[in-house]
């Protein structure tokens, strides 16, 4: 017993030390300048020598030797990091303050150049969290937030283009609440700023296709006019053609949206779970080309889907085993997981169907219920990651599934109206 409250009281002993240096943090970023600030996390942390706050080194000194540290520093430490980041973000005459923060870790010292034990344990500690997926996720984060500094010939960099990555690239399971709103915050403004965009390059290619056919512009006056710029990385046939799969008629006169609601009106009364997953196939082959579906695929996620909670076959249907087997088919046809980043079937989808198609075979299955949207997201966050070092012009497919998707998630689940799209068709 004595053992137990001896731990506990370790436990929270280093919880009130942690708090000493939230506490004193949010006190810096709020009464300092960005560079003092800077100065004094460099000399705190990074350096870890010098520092004049007795208190505050005294509540460090215990963080870094109290029991599991090395387990729980980097959940400590990338808390720290937020908070200035979190406080900055929402300045614009701020925001190049969060990379030059981050760049401090291009510097770091060597631990055996000091002498104090503590020193040289809080040195391994902070070098070890710079090479964490907390701190690669301050560094996606930085770019978002002050993208025109980024490299953008790298697939990370590209990151800020779409906020449905956000959440899964950008924040851990320990961020804080205030970390959580602040990303959620871009995302919304970066979401909603990305509708708005769609909906005036429509708009403008409308009134010009408009006056061309009223001739009320020759084709040589309407490529002098000043166009409004095209929002996505796709060309503009490919972006036309996304539009048109997204919004028009895309299976025996009826759209995306009007499919999935003819299955769910469809799967109501189905009897049991095997019989639904006989409808869902149906439901999905029905958009993969005959020619291609009858070669393999079709085979294949026929096996996959009669496998897929086999146990609950003679189950009446409902949510969660929706939920369950609509996950289990995209990690089939999307990404397998972080540490097993297989997606052999993804890339014959997109060599075979195009990006448009194979994406659309996706919307399909996130629409028969909303709960399967982040799912989806999550496939995708891990094909990001995977790729993320690499040029984009080295994975071209990997670009034109991101921003379909991007177009996609928009028309559907979009809050700017964009009903004007359907003019096009």
């Amino acid at each position: 017993m004595r053992v137990k409250n001896i731990t506990y009281s370790s436990i929270e002993d280093t919880s009130q030390q942690e708090q000493i240096i939230y506490d004193r943090l949010l006190y810096w970023v709020q009464n300092k300048t960005a560079d003092r600030f800077i100065h004094d996390f460099r000399c705190l942390f990074i350096e870890a020598k010098g520092y004049e706050d007795k208190e505050v080194r005294l509540a460090l000194d215990k963080i870094v030797n109290a029991k599991g540290a090395e387990e729980n520093f980097n959940f400590f430490f990338n808390r720290c990091c937020h908070i200035p980041i979190n406080h900055w973000q929402m300045q614009p005459q701020l925001q190049t303050a969060i990379r030059d923060l981050l760049d401090q870790f291009n510097y770091l010292l060597p631990p055996e150049s000091v002498y104090s034990r503590t020193s040289k344990r809080l040195r391994r500690l902070v070098k070890n969290f710079s090479k964490s997926e907390q701190f690669l996720k301050l560094q996606r984060l930085a770019v978002v937030i002050d993208e025109k500094n980024s490299n953008s010939k790298l697939v990370g960099n590209l990151i800020t283009r779409y906020p449905y990555l956000y959440e899964h690239c950008l924040l851990s399971e320990d961020s804080s609440y205030g970390a959580k709103k602040a990303i959620q915050q871009i995302q919304a403004e970066h979401q909603h700023q990305f509708e708005l965009d769609l909906s005036k390059y429509v708009i403008h290619q409308l009134q010009l296709a408009r006056k061309l056919r009223d001739r009320q512009l020759s084709p040589e006056e309407a490529r002098i006019i000043k166009s409004v710029k095209n929002p996505t990385l796709l060309t503009e046939p490919e972006l036309g053609s996304a539009l048109k799969q997204f919004i028009g008629k895309v299976e025996r006169g009826y759209t995306y949206g009007e499919l999935s609601q003819s299955f769910l009106n469809y799967n109501k009364q189905v009897p049991s779970y095997k019989s639904f997953k006989n409808n869902l196939y149906e439901y999905l082959i029905s958009s993969i080309d005959g020619k291609y579906g009858k070669h393999q695929f079709n085979e294949k996620l026929y096996k996959k889907l009669q496998a897929t909670l086999s146990q609950c076959d003679a189950q009446q249907l409902n949510e969660g085993l929706v939920v369950r087997t609509g996950s289990q088919l995209m990690k089939f046809l999307v990404v397998e997981s972080n540490t097993c980043p297989n997606h052999y079937v993804f890339v014959d989808l997109i060599t075979n169907l195009g990006a448009t198609q194979t994406v659309g075979l996706l919307l399909k299955l996130a629409l028969i219920c909303r709960k399967l949207k982040p799912y989806l997201e999550k496939r995708f966050s891990i094909l990001f990651s995977h790729y993320e070092p690499v040029a984009k012009e080295g994975v071209p497919w990997l670009i034109r599934s991101l921003e379909n998707l991007n177009i996609a998630f928009s028309i559907y689940f979009g809050k700017v109206d964009l009903s004007c799209l359907k003019q096009i068709m």
